[in-house]
């Protein structure tokens, strides 16, 4: 029995291939499923089984059309009201592929139907080979439990306590845990640790399991943080059934248009590295670096649901992945592309750039001019830990509706690592700005904030 695990590091998320004597087991597959059909042929299995442990709030499937092209059936929660047919995943029901056994356990916290699935081996006499547990049992933490809704967190964060200790006691220690979030998704109530654990470890690292009830429920809703924007229209997109993916390359645009929807304010998105873009770019346009995990989360999370994008990239292959990361939330119909460096995209104009600077540079700025202003673009969380001393806090998700807060003149912007920084510079810069770019972590030992003499535990939030 081998057990793949498909990697989507973007959002932070896993799916897994389960495989043995020829069949396989899918679960919770991300939406671009042609990297599953690969390593389905690769393993030279059939996929007979399409699981989903959950109705996801940061995806959209790729189940619905998996199960469809592969002729596999496809197992949602049975609590789940979804429009198209399924196989309603009961607790202590037991699904059949192969030799595998998959034992249905209801996990509710992250959402109400949550299930989890306990993969036995009948061929080796019932053994328990893994659970897969969605965003419940996750590496050191568990899955959050207010995108539901705020009236169901209380309920849900009580509920994904029981629901951790029901697999630690009905487990045996052994038992290796594979969750689908917890590797950088906003999903997760708390940071994770590690890529991979067993139910054993977690009974002494997770919270859920070395605390008592009150003390979980209290820290997990007190930690958790703000939920992307996007996330509200996902599940819904899942219970009626996405469209099929489309990852075609979307059109290419000339100059002479790209300059035409720069002009129009639209959102024209440059795929490049932040030092690059801050060295010279085509003036209006926005810097969302695709290199960077967090591309997709921040694209999703600012521009308003709908409106056009187009994007530059510096070669086919560059938007073609951005394209990829895009259709998992839904972002589908793209305005166009343009592929090419500023200059060969330029219609003459001259391009715009921006300082690049790291924090031992804005200590000294800030030696010469005590008024300059800072702009810290991270989370409240982040921002309750400390910060610059006398800098203006507006969380990078906040700013498109609160540019008119930020001075004129020059502007330092930083963030965690310089990823947020860069686009609430690229947007500083749209609007007439004048930012400089804090390049670099803010926590980092030697070159960070507290390095550089700036950091304050008693900053304002």
């Amino acid at each position: 029995m081998q057990i793949d695990i498909i990697e989507t590091t973007g959002l932070g998320d896993r799916s897994y291939l389960v495989s043995d004597s020829g069949v396989g087991v899918v679960v919770d597959p991300q939406r671009d499923i042609d990297r599953v059909l690969a390593l389905a042929e690769k393993r030279a299995v059939r996929i007979a089984l399409v699981l989903e442990t959950h109705l996801h709030n940061d995806y959209l499937t790729g189940g619905l059309e998996l199960s469809g092209q592969v002729g596999a059936d496809y197992v949602v929660p049975a609590g789940d009201s979804v429009a198209y047919k399924r196989v309603p995943a009961a607790d202590g029901d037991v699904l059949e592929a192969g030799p595998m056994r998959l034992r249905v356990l209801h996990t509710p916290g992250h959402t109400h139907h949550h299930v989890s699935y306990v993969l036995t081996d009948a061929d080796a006499g019932g053994d328990v080979q893994a659970v897969f547990t969605g965003g419940s049992m996750l590496y050191g933490s568990t899955g959050r439990t207010d995108l539901v809704g705020p009236e169901h967190t209380d309920e849900l964060t009580h509920a994904q306590y029981h629901s951790v200790r029901r697999l630690a006691d009905e487990l045996p220690a052994g038992t290796p845990v594979f969750p689908t979030h917890g590797f950088g998704s906003f999903c997760s109530a708390t940071p994770t640790s590690g890529d991979s654990s067993t139910v054993g470890e977690q009974v002494t690292v997770n919270p859920a399991l070395t605390q008592d009830e009150r003390s979980f429920v209290n820290e997990l809703i007190a930690g958790l943080t703000a939920i992307p924007a996007w996330y509200g229209r996902m599940s819904p997109g899942n219970a009626a059934g996405p469209a099929p993916v489309d990852l075609s390359m979307p059109r290419l645009v000339d100059p002479e248009e790209l300059a035409g929807r720069l002009a129009a304010g639209e959102w024209v998105i440059d795929l490049r590295t932040r030092t690059a873009f801050a060295a010279g770019h085509l003036p209006g346009a926005l810097n969302f670096e695709l290199a960077i995990a967090n591309f997709v989360t921040y694209v999703g999370w600012l521009i308003p649901w709908g409106a056009p994008i187009t994007l530059i990239g510096e070669n086919e292959e560059q938007v073609a992945d951005a394209r990829r990361e895009l259709v998992r939330i839904g972002i589908d119909r793209l305005a166009g592309a343009a592929v090419g460096s500023p200059d060969q995209l330029s219609t003459g104009q001259e391009l715009a750039a921006y300082p690049v600077s790291d924090f031992a540079g804005l200590a000294a700025a800030m030696d010469t001019d005590p008024d300059l202003v800072v702009l810290d673009a991270r989370r409240d969380d982040e921002r309750a830990g400390g910060g610059v001393q006398g800098s203006l806090h507006i969380p990078i998700h906040d700013l498109p509706g609160r540019l008119d807060e930020v001075p004129d003149g020059d502007v330092w912007v930083y963030c965690g690592s310089g990823y947020r920084a860069s686009i609430a510079a690229s947007m500083l810069a749209r609007a007439g700005g004048r930012p400089v770019l804090v390049n670099g972590g803010y926590g980092d030992p030697d070159t960070g904030a507290a390095a550089a003499g700036l950091h304050t535990d008693s900053v304002s939030r």
